[in-house]
């Protein structure tokens, strides 16, 4: 169950005008925030950005912070989407896995910068915001746990419950890391086989079962 966004108070009482004026708010931004950092970007120059004033901005938000939950509402909610609408359906728990975080790190990849800010600024929302934040990261996360499950549940993957919800973290954490070490890393791989590396390291062999449950390690080499 998704956790319900904080209400971001505004004067103005026509919710589709909301929504559209906060989408222009958010994209304006996002970009400035990647540019300057939040704390030196002003309100000013997001309403500049956004196409109005700094007395219109204030009709759709009351402070920079809200501006900032925003965006992280904003980057969470279009990294979920973009995981879904490449999930695929069918197939085996562990090969649901293999394509899901196959997915998830294009979606890593396609929003590098927005990763980054998100883990760069929330340091600065206020304690509620940042519980909402962090509460949409977990649901991610869930995403994850849920397919391991499914593994588990069918044979193909052989994790202790208990373990799952580390392993669910292992794979966002993996992810993210495409964008936060990508200065180091694009120099000796590429998305696909920074992938199938990761995926080697996630699902080598001993993790499958066979069909009678037991592990299907490789036999060893004579």
């Amino acid at each position: 169950m998704r956790t319900k966004p904080l209400t971001v108070q505004s004067t103005v009482k026509d919710p589709e005008l909301i929504q559209q004026r906060r989408r222009q708010i958010v994209a304006a931004a996002v970009k400035l925030f990647q540019e300057k950092g939040f704390h030196k970007t002003t309100t000013r120059e997001i309403a500049r950005e956004s196409g109005f004033s700094i007395g219109t901005l204030y009709e759709y938000i009351e402070s920079k912070e809200d501006v900032l939950y925003l965006v992280c509402q904003y980057i969470h909610d279009r990294v979920e989407e973009r995981l879904r609408e490449l999930l695929p359906t069918g197939g085996t728990g562990r090969e649901t896995l293999e394509k899901a975080i196959t997915a998830y790190f294009q979606v890593m990849d396609e929003m590098r910068g927005e990763v980054l800010l998100i883990y760069q600024e929330t340091k600065s929302l206020p304690r509620e915001a940042l519980r909402h934040v962090l509460a949409r990261e977990e649901e991610i996360t869930q995403i994850f746990a849920d397919i391991l499950r499914r593994g588990v549940e069918d044979g193909t993957l052989s994790i202790p419950e208990e373990h799952i919800p580390l392993w669910a973290h292992d794979i966002v954490v993996l992810g993210e890391m495409w964008a936060f070490r990508h200065w180091a890393l694009e120099d000796r791989y590429t998305l696909e086989n920074y992938t199938q590396h990761q995926l080697s390291l996630l699902l080598p062999t001993d993790r499958v079962r066979d069909a009678r449950g037991e592990s299907g390690c490789a036999p060893a080499k004579e």
